[in-house]
């Protein structure tokens, strides 16, 4: 089953400690910096994900752009991301489609609930991610535990040969 994620992004911003704190120096650093961290959570989960940030704080007409395997919006004056995500999550609801809205609007979660679409706080997919994060982590660990060591059954002057190739020198320079 495919699954859609939308995200509200200035009110995920808002609701992330780390991020508010970059905001309060540059709305544009914590939109990057919510953009990198989701883009590790979808490629590990492979979700298609929609990033929404309404026109609170950029003006001028709607625009979309690929950033990462995400589509991020950006709605249009006037606009709020809540109107995008409840107009376009619609578009994706079918039998074989998971759609999840990641917001802590109340109301936004209501109107997605209400149509059928999974809803996700905030604070439940910073969690998300910091668990990704550290399974990714392990995963990687035991990875290398259990890799052979390439080096570890050859004799100390193969080992020598090999470090001095691998540094650019000759064997008998």
């Amino acid at each position: 089953m495919k699954t859609i994620l939308f995200v509200d992004g200035y009110n995920v911003i808002g609701n992330w400690e780390h991020l508010e704190r970059i905001k309060r120096q540059s709305i544009a650093q914590a939109r990057d910096q919510l953009l990198e961290e989701l883009a590790d959570y979808i490629a590990y989960t492979g979700y298609r994900t929609i990033v929404v940030f309404d026109a609170q704080f950029v003006q001028g007409k709607e625009s979309e752009s690929m950033y990462r395997k995400m589509k991020i919006v950006f709605t249009e004056e006037n606009r709020i991301a809540d109107e995008y995500i409840e107009a376009h999550a619609r578009d994706y609801m079918n039998a074989s489609t998971n759609v999840i809205v990641a917001t802590s609007d109340a109301t936004e979660q209501w109107q997605i609930f209400g149509q059928g679409a999974l809803r996700l706080s905030a604070r439940e997919l910073l969690i998300e991610i910091r668990e990704m994060a550290s399974q990714v982590q392990q995963d990687i660990k035991n990875i290398h535990q259990k890799t052979p060591k390439l080096t570890s059954n050859l004799d100390p002057k193969t080992k020598e040969t090999l470090e001095r190739w691998r540094r650019g020198s000759m064997p008998n320079d």
